[in-house]
Protein backbone atom coordinates (compact mmCIF):
# COMPACT_ATOMS: atom_id res chain seq x y z
CA UNK A 1 0.00 0.00 0.00
CA UNK A 2 0.77 3.66 -0.11
CA UNK A 3 0.22 6.83 1.76
CA UNK A 4 -2.34 9.26 -0.23
CA UNK A 5 -2.98 12.84 0.47
CA UNK A 6 -4.90 13.37 3.30
CA UNK A 7 -8.08 14.86 3.22
CA UNK A 8 -8.64 18.27 5.64
CA UNK A 9 -10.06 17.25 8.87
CA UNK A 10 -13.81 17.75 9.75
CA UNK A 11 -12.55 19.35 13.19
CA UNK A 12 -9.51 19.38 15.32
CA UNK A 13 -7.89 16.67 16.59
CA UNK A 14 -7.97 15.97 20.01
CA UNK A 15 -4.19 15.63 21.20
CA UNK A 16 -4.57 13.82 24.60
CA UNK A 17 -6.66 10.59 22.93
CA UNK A 18 -4.47 7.36 22.75
CA UNK A 19 -2.74 6.55 20.15
CA UNK A 20 -3.83 2.75 20.58
CA UNK A 21 -7.46 3.41 20.59
CA UNK A 22 -7.01 5.92 17.86
CA UNK A 23 -5.07 2.83 15.97
CA UNK A 24 -7.78 0.34 17.16
CA UNK A 25 -10.40 2.43 16.07
CA UNK A 26 -8.56 2.73 12.59
CA UNK A 27 -9.00 -1.07 12.12
CA UNK A 28 -12.38 -1.29 12.97
CA UNK A 29 -13.33 1.39 10.60
CA UNK A 30 -11.05 -1.19 7.97
CA UNK A 31 -12.70 -4.14 8.80
CA UNK A 32 -16.09 -2.47 8.02
CA UNK A 33 -14.81 -1.39 4.63
CA UNK A 34 -14.02 -4.75 3.72
CA UNK A 35 -17.15 -6.09 4.79
CA UNK A 36 -18.39 -3.22 3.33
CA UNK A 37 -16.90 -3.88 -0.26
CA UNK A 38 -17.32 -7.51 0.39
CA UNK A 39 -20.50 -7.53 0.51
CA UNK A 40 -21.30 -5.70 -2.75
CA UNK A 41 -18.93 -7.82 -5.02
CA UNK A 42 -19.85 -11.36 -3.00
CA UNK A 43 -22.38 -12.29 -5.40
CA UNK A 44 -19.57 -12.61 -8.81
CA UNK A 45 -17.97 -15.58 -7.95
CA UNK A 46 -21.27 -17.30 -6.51
CA UNK A 47 -24.01 -16.47 -9.56
CA UNK A 48 -24.45 -19.94 -10.49
CA UNK A 49 -25.06 -21.60 -6.87
CA UNK A 50 -27.43 -18.05 -6.47
CA UNK A 51 -29.28 -18.30 -10.01
CA UNK A 52 -29.67 -22.04 -9.42
CA UNK A 53 -31.55 -22.24 -5.85
CA UNK A 54 -33.22 -18.68 -6.56
CA UNK A 55 -34.38 -20.63 -9.74
CA UNK A 56 -33.20 -17.69 -12.03
CA UNK A 57 -30.92 -16.68 -15.10
CA UNK A 58 -27.47 -16.11 -14.24
CA UNK A 59 -28.15 -12.52 -16.31
CA UNK A 60 -31.01 -12.00 -13.46
CA UNK A 61 -28.77 -12.85 -10.43
CA UNK A 62 -26.29 -9.95 -12.10
CA UNK A 63 -28.92 -7.83 -10.56
CA UNK A 64 -27.40 -8.63 -7.33
CA UNK A 65 -24.47 -6.48 -8.32
CA UNK A 66 -26.23 -3.91 -10.37
CA UNK A 67 -28.68 -2.99 -7.25
CA UNK A 68 -26.39 -1.87 -4.66
CA UNK A 69 -23.91 -0.67 -6.82
CA UNK A 70 -26.56 2.39 -8.46
CA UNK A 71 -27.57 2.64 -4.52
CA UNK A 72 -23.99 3.33 -3.69
CA UNK A 73 -23.84 5.72 -6.17
CA UNK A 74 -26.57 7.33 -5.46
CA UNK A 75 -26.00 7.61 -1.26
CA UNK A 76 -22.42 8.16 -1.18
CA UNK A 77 -23.28 12.04 -1.72
CA UNK A 78 -26.84 11.73 -0.24
CA UNK A 79 -25.52 10.33 3.23
CA UNK A 80 -22.55 12.44 3.56
CA UNK A 81 -24.61 15.78 3.01
CA UNK A 82 -27.80 14.64 5.31
CA UNK A 83 -25.66 13.36 7.86
CA UNK A 84 -22.92 16.65 8.18
CA UNK A 85 -24.28 17.41 11.70
CA UNK A 86 -24.49 14.18 12.82
CA UNK A 87 -21.68 12.10 15.38
CA UNK A 88 -19.82 10.45 12.71
CA UNK A 89 -19.32 6.93 15.09
CA UNK A 90 -22.97 6.77 14.70
CA UNK A 91 -23.24 7.26 11.50
CA UNK A 92 -20.61 4.80 10.61
CA UNK A 93 -21.89 1.87 13.19
CA UNK A 94 -25.42 2.58 11.48
CA UNK A 95 -24.43 1.88 8.36
CA UNK A 96 -22.13 -1.66 8.77
CA UNK A 97 -24.87 -2.67 11.36
CA UNK A 98 -27.24 -2.28 8.61
CA UNK A 99 -25.13 -4.19 5.67
CA UNK A 100 -24.84 -6.90 8.42
CA UNK A 101 -28.39 -7.50 9.34
CA UNK A 102 -29.19 -7.56 5.35
CA UNK A 103 -26.14 -10.06 4.52
CA UNK A 104 -28.07 -12.26 7.38
CA UNK A 105 -31.29 -11.40 5.80
CA UNK A 106 -30.14 -12.54 2.32
CA UNK A 107 -28.48 -16.39 3.55
CA UNK A 108 -31.61 -16.79 5.00
CA UNK A 109 -33.65 -15.70 1.62
CA UNK A 110 -36.55 -17.94 0.11
CA UNK A 111 -37.11 -15.66 -2.80
CA UNK A 112 -34.61 -13.33 -5.39
CA UNK A 113 -37.17 -10.04 -4.52
CA UNK A 114 -35.97 -10.41 -0.41
CA UNK A 115 -32.58 -11.02 -1.40
CA UNK A 116 -32.74 -7.84 -4.11
CA UNK A 117 -34.24 -5.36 -0.94
CA UNK A 118 -31.41 -6.48 1.31
CA UNK A 119 -28.66 -5.73 -1.73
CA UNK A 120 -30.75 -2.22 -1.43
CA UNK A 121 -29.79 -1.46 1.91
CA UNK A 122 -26.52 -3.24 1.41
CA UNK A 123 -26.10 -0.09 -1.25
CA UNK A 124 -27.17 2.43 1.06
CA UNK A 125 -24.37 1.01 3.30
CA UNK A 126 -21.10 1.15 0.80
CA UNK A 127 -22.21 4.07 -0.76
CA UNK A 128 -22.41 6.06 2.73
CA UNK A 129 -19.91 4.45 4.55
CA UNK A 130 -17.20 4.73 2.23
CA UNK A 131 -17.09 8.53 1.34
CA UNK A 132 -17.61 9.26 5.02
CA UNK A 133 -14.55 6.70 6.11
CA UNK A 134 -11.66 8.23 3.40
CA UNK A 135 -11.21 11.25 6.48
CA UNK A 136 -11.71 9.87 9.26
CA UNK A 137 -8.31 8.98 9.62
CA UNK A 138 -6.87 12.40 10.67
CA UNK A 139 -9.77 12.64 13.41
CA UNK A 140 -8.78 9.39 15.35
CA UNK A 141 -4.34 9.00 15.17
CA UNK A 142 -1.55 11.82 15.56
CA UNK A 143 -0.65 13.77 12.85
CA UNK A 144 2.24 11.98 11.37
CA UNK A 145 0.11 8.70 11.43
CA UNK A 146 -2.16 10.50 9.35
CA UNK A 147 -1.17 9.49 5.93
CA UNK A 148 -0.89 5.45 7.16
CA UNK A 149 -3.91 5.11 8.33
CA UNK A 150 -5.60 6.89 5.31
CA UNK A 151 -3.63 4.06 3.66
CA UNK A 152 -4.88 1.20 6.12
CA UNK A 153 -8.05 2.22 5.88
CA UNK A 154 -8.11 2.44 1.71
CA UNK A 155 -6.48 -1.05 2.14
CA UNK A 156 -10.16 -2.21 2.96
CA UNK A 157 -11.32 -1.50 -0.50
CA UNK A 158 -8.70 -2.86 -2.25
CA UNK A 159 -8.34 -6.23 -0.11
CA UNK A 160 -11.97 -6.65 -0.52
CA UNK A 161 -12.10 -6.33 -4.04
CA UNK A 162 -8.90 -8.62 -4.64
CA UNK A 163 -9.15 -11.10 -1.96
CA UNK A 164 -12.56 -10.97 -0.25
CA UNK A 165 -14.72 -12.67 -3.24
CA UNK A 166 -12.39 -15.08 -3.70
CA UNK A 167 -12.58 -16.36 -0.35
CA UNK A 168 -16.16 -16.32 -0.25
CA UNK A 169 -16.82 -18.16 -3.21
CA UNK A 170 -14.26 -20.56 -1.52
CA UNK A 171 -16.63 -20.39 1.55
CA UNK A 172 -19.91 -20.76 -0.73
CA UNK A 173 -18.29 -23.61 -2.52
CA UNK A 174 -17.30 -25.66 0.42
CA UNK A 175 -20.62 -24.83 2.44
CA UNK A 176 -22.87 -23.24 0.41
CA UNK A 177 -23.31 -19.90 -1.01
CA UNK A 178 -26.07 -18.95 1.90
CA UNK A 179 -23.10 -19.46 4.31
CA UNK A 180 -20.50 -17.56 2.77
CA UNK A 181 -23.18 -14.33 3.06
CA UNK A 182 -23.94 -15.05 6.59
CA UNK A 183 -20.32 -15.30 7.11
CA UNK A 184 -19.83 -11.61 5.77
CA UNK A 185 -22.85 -10.44 7.49
CA UNK A 186 -21.28 -11.40 10.79
CA UNK A 187 -17.94 -9.66 9.86
CA UNK A 188 -20.17 -6.90 9.43
CA UNK A 189 -21.26 -7.08 13.00
CA UNK A 190 -18.30 -8.03 14.47
CA UNK A 191 -16.58 -4.42 13.00
CA UNK A 192 -20.09 -2.86 14.35
CA UNK A 193 -19.37 -4.00 17.94
CA UNK A 194 -15.15 -2.83 17.56
CA UNK A 195 -16.27 0.56 16.70
CA UNK A 196 -18.83 0.93 19.41
CA UNK A 197 -16.17 -0.17 21.84
CA UNK A 198 -13.10 1.67 20.06
CA UNK A 199 -14.20 4.64 18.27
CA UNK A 200 -14.53 8.22 20.12
CA UNK A 201 -17.33 10.46 19.44
CA UNK A 202 -16.85 11.98 16.20
CA UNK A 203 -18.96 15.59 16.23
CA UNK A 204 -18.46 17.20 12.89
CA UNK A 205 -17.55 20.36 12.02
CA UNK A 206 -17.53 20.67 8.40
CA UNK A 207 -20.75 20.43 6.04
CA UNK A 208 -20.41 19.51 2.66
CA UNK A 209 -23.36 20.77 0.48
CA UNK A 210 -24.80 19.11 -2.70
CA UNK A 211 -23.86 22.39 -4.21
CA UNK A 212 -19.79 21.62 -3.76
CA UNK A 213 -20.23 18.66 -5.82
CA UNK A 214 -20.78 20.52 -8.81
CA UNK A 215 -18.48 23.23 -8.15
CA UNK A 216 -15.68 21.12 -7.67
CA UNK A 217 -16.16 18.94 -10.76
CA UNK A 218 -16.37 21.89 -13.18
CA UNK A 219 -13.13 23.74 -11.54
CA UNK A 220 -11.41 20.88 -12.01
CA UNK A 221 -9.95 19.19 -15.32
CA UNK A 222 -7.89 16.57 -13.85
CA UNK A 223 -11.05 15.75 -11.72
CA UNK A 224 -12.91 15.29 -14.64
CA UNK A 225 -10.78 12.66 -16.54
CA UNK A 226 -10.31 11.10 -13.39
CA UNK A 227 -14.10 10.32 -13.39
CA UNK A 228 -14.02 9.32 -16.66
CA UNK A 229 -11.29 6.82 -16.35
CA UNK A 230 -12.98 5.37 -13.25
CA UNK A 231 -16.09 5.08 -15.14
CA UNK A 232 -14.28 3.02 -18.12
CA UNK A 233 -12.04 0.62 -16.02
CA UNK A 234 -14.36 0.07 -13.82
CA UNK A 235 -17.35 -0.75 -16.03
CA UNK A 236 -15.26 -2.44 -18.53
CA UNK A 237 -14.02 -4.77 -15.30
CA UNK A 238 -17.12 -5.81 -14.13
CA UNK A 239 -18.97 -6.33 -17.23
CA UNK A 240 -16.30 -9.39 -17.29
CA UNK A 241 -15.26 -10.16 -13.33
CA UNK A 242 -19.14 -10.52 -12.67
CA UNK A 243 -19.67 -13.44 -15.01
CA UNK A 244 -16.08 -14.82 -14.53
CA UNK A 245 -17.41 -18.18 -12.77
CA UNK A 246 -19.39 -19.20 -15.57
CA UNK A 247 -16.83 -17.88 -18.69
CA UNK A 248 -14.41 -20.62 -16.04
CA UNK A 249 -17.41 -22.86 -16.37
CA UNK A 250 -16.99 -22.64 -20.52
CA UNK A 251 -13.38 -22.81 -20.63
CA UNK A 252 -13.58 -26.29 -18.58
CA UNK A 253 -12.26 -25.38 -15.21
CA UNK A 254 -14.43 -27.54 -12.44
CA UNK A 255 -16.40 -25.38 -9.91
CA UNK A 256 -13.64 -26.88 -7.75
CA UNK A 257 -10.78 -25.39 -8.91
CA UNK A 258 -12.58 -21.90 -10.06
CA UNK A 259 -12.10 -20.80 -6.34
CA UNK A 260 -8.80 -21.51 -6.86
CA UNK A 261 -8.17 -19.75 -9.67
CA UNK A 262 -10.13 -16.64 -7.80
CA UNK A 263 -7.80 -16.77 -4.92
CA UNK A 264 -4.77 -16.60 -7.88
CA UNK A 265 -6.36 -13.73 -9.13
CA UNK A 266 -6.54 -12.26 -5.37
CA UNK A 267 -3.00 -12.86 -4.36
CA UNK A 268 -1.78 -10.93 -8.20
CA UNK A 269 -3.44 -7.88 -6.81
CA UNK A 270 -2.21 -7.73 -3.60
CA UNK A 271 1.03 -7.91 -5.31
CA UNK A 272 -0.44 -4.89 -8.01
CA UNK A 273 -1.64 -3.28 -5.18
CA UNK A 274 2.46 -3.01 -3.32
CA UNK A 275 3.93 -2.87 -6.24
CA UNK A 276 1.60 0.37 -7.63
CA UNK A 277 2.43 1.65 -3.88
CA UNK A 278 5.90 2.17 -4.68
CA UNK A 279 5.22 4.26 -8.11
CA UNK A 280 2.03 6.21 -7.97
CA UNK A 281 3.93 9.32 -6.39
CA UNK A 282 6.53 9.67 -9.48
CA UNK A 283 4.86 7.56 -12.08
CA UNK A 284 1.24 7.80 -11.83
CA UNK A 285 0.35 8.64 -15.32
CA UNK A 286 2.22 5.82 -16.50
CA UNK A 287 0.43 3.29 -13.88
CA UNK A 288 -2.91 4.37 -14.91
CA UNK A 289 -1.89 3.74 -18.44
CA UNK A 290 -0.48 -0.21 -16.83
CA UNK A 291 -3.85 -1.47 -15.50
CA UNK A 292 -5.76 -0.34 -18.78
CA UNK A 293 -3.17 -2.51 -21.21
CA UNK A 294 -3.16 -5.31 -18.38
CA UNK A 295 -7.41 -5.11 -18.21
CA UNK A 296 -7.62 -5.31 -22.14
CA UNK A 297 -4.44 -8.07 -22.38
CA UNK A 298 -6.46 -10.15 -19.79
CA UNK A 299 -9.70 -9.87 -21.07
CA UNK A 300 -8.99 -10.34 -24.75
CA UNK A 301 -6.25 -13.60 -24.21
CA UNK A 302 -9.08 -15.45 -21.64
CA UNK A 303 -12.03 -14.68 -25.15
CA UNK A 304 -8.98 -16.36 -27.34
CA UNK A 305 -6.91 -19.37 -25.28
CA UNK A 306 -8.64 -22.56 -25.41
CA UNK A 307 -9.56 -24.35 -22.61
CA UNK A 308 -7.88 -25.44 -19.58
CA UNK A 309 -6.77 -24.50 -15.80
CA UNK A 310 -3.25 -23.38 -16.38
CA UNK A 311 -3.78 -20.98 -19.31
CA UNK A 312 -6.92 -19.62 -16.89
CA UNK A 313 -4.68 -19.51 -13.81
CA UNK A 314 -2.17 -17.05 -15.80
CA UNK A 315 -4.90 -14.83 -17.40
CA UNK A 316 -6.48 -14.45 -14.34
CA UNK A 317 -2.99 -13.50 -12.63
CA UNK A 318 -2.08 -10.58 -15.64
CA UNK A 319 -5.76 -9.46 -14.46
CA UNK A 320 -5.51 -9.35 -11.07
CA UNK A 321 -1.94 -7.72 -11.11
CA UNK A 322 -3.80 -4.80 -13.01
CA UNK A 323 -6.72 -4.33 -10.84
CA UNK A 324 -5.25 -4.59 -7.59
CA UNK A 325 -3.92 -1.50 -8.55
CA UNK A 326 -6.92 0.07 -9.19
CA UNK A 327 -8.34 1.33 -6.21
CA UNK A 328 -5.18 2.93 -4.58
CA UNK A 329 -3.95 4.55 -7.97
CA UNK A 330 -7.36 6.14 -9.22
CA UNK A 331 -7.98 7.48 -5.16
CA UNK A 332 -4.46 8.98 -5.54
CA UNK A 333 -5.37 10.51 -8.88
CA UNK A 334 -8.54 11.77 -7.92
CA UNK A 335 -7.52 13.07 -4.35
CA UNK A 336 -4.46 14.76 -5.90
CA UNK A 337 -6.67 16.36 -8.63
CA UNK A 338 -8.71 18.42 -6.40
CA UNK A 339 -6.44 18.59 -3.00
CA UNK A 340 -8.46 21.47 -1.88
CA UNK A 341 -11.84 20.02 -1.47
CA UNK A 342 -11.02 16.17 -1.62
CA UNK A 343 -14.79 14.86 0.62
CA UNK A 344 -16.63 16.36 -2.57
CA UNK A 345 -14.01 14.79 -4.93
CA UNK A 346 -14.20 11.64 -2.83
CA UNK A 347 -17.70 11.73 -3.01
CA UNK A 348 -17.93 12.22 -6.80
CA UNK A 349 -15.24 9.34 -7.25
CA UNK A 350 -17.14 7.12 -4.73
CA UNK A 351 -20.64 7.33 -6.59
CA UNK A 352 -19.23 6.90 -10.10
CA UNK A 353 -17.00 3.52 -8.83
CA UNK A 354 -19.93 2.38 -7.57
CA UNK A 355 -22.77 3.39 -10.53
CA UNK A 356 -19.82 1.91 -12.60
CA UNK A 357 -20.15 -1.67 -11.01
CA UNK A 358 -23.62 -1.34 -11.00
CA UNK A 359 -23.54 -0.67 -15.32
CA UNK A 360 -21.05 -2.92 -15.25
CA UNK A 361 -23.20 -6.04 -14.23
CA UNK A 362 -26.47 -4.79 -16.22
CA UNK A 363 -24.35 -4.28 -19.56
CA UNK A 364 -23.00 -7.95 -19.22
CA UNK A 365 -25.98 -9.75 -18.29
CA UNK A 366 -27.73 -8.26 -20.92
CA UNK A 367 -24.87 -9.55 -23.03
CA UNK A 368 -24.89 -12.70 -21.74
CA UNK A 369 -28.58 -13.57 -21.76
CA UNK A 370 -28.81 -11.73 -25.36
CA UNK A 371 -25.39 -12.56 -27.11
CA UNK A 372 -23.25 -14.98 -25.53
CA UNK A 373 -21.26 -15.36 -22.32
CA UNK A 374 -17.79 -14.67 -24.07
CA UNK A 375 -19.31 -11.51 -25.08
CA UNK A 376 -18.54 -9.79 -21.89
CA UNK A 377 -14.85 -10.46 -22.30
CA UNK A 378 -14.63 -7.96 -25.59
CA UNK A 379 -16.96 -5.28 -24.48
CA UNK A 380 -14.43 -5.21 -21.22
CA UNK A 381 -11.62 -5.14 -22.79
CA UNK A 382 -12.52 -2.00 -25.29
CA UNK A 383 -13.65 -0.20 -22.48
CA UNK A 384 -10.45 -0.13 -20.84
CA UNK A 385 -8.70 0.73 -24.15
CA UNK A 386 -10.76 4.20 -23.96
CA UNK A 387 -8.56 5.35 -21.17
CA UNK A 388 -5.30 5.55 -23.44
CA UNK A 389 -6.77 8.36 -24.90
CA UNK A 390 -7.81 10.06 -21.73
CA UNK A 391 -3.89 9.74 -20.18
CA UNK A 392 -2.92 10.98 -23.82
CA UNK A 393 -3.88 14.46 -22.77
CA UNK A 394 -1.94 17.08 -21.10
CA UNK A 395 -4.28 17.54 -18.13
CA UNK A 396 -2.22 15.48 -14.55
CA UNK A 397 -3.32 15.64 -10.92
Amino acid sequence: MTSVDVPAPDAPQDTSRSPLRGWLAVLAVTLGIFALMTSELLPVGLLTPIGTALDVSEGTVALMVTAPGLVAAVAAPLVTVATGRIDRRLVLALLIGTVGAANLASAFATSFAVVLLARFLIGVGVGGFWSLAGGIALRLVPKHHVARATAVIFGGVETASVLGVPAGTLLGDLSGWRVAFAAVGALGLISLACMVIVMPKLEPERVMTFGDLPRVFRAHSALRVGIAMTFLVITGHFTAYTFVRPLLQEDGVSDGMISVLLLVFGVAGICGNFIVGALVTTRLRQVMCGISVLLAVAMTALAVTGPGVLPAAVILAVWGLGYGAVPVAFQTWILNAAPAAPEAASSLYVSMFNLSIALGALVGGIAVDIVSTVSVLWIGGALAVLVLPLLGRRTSP
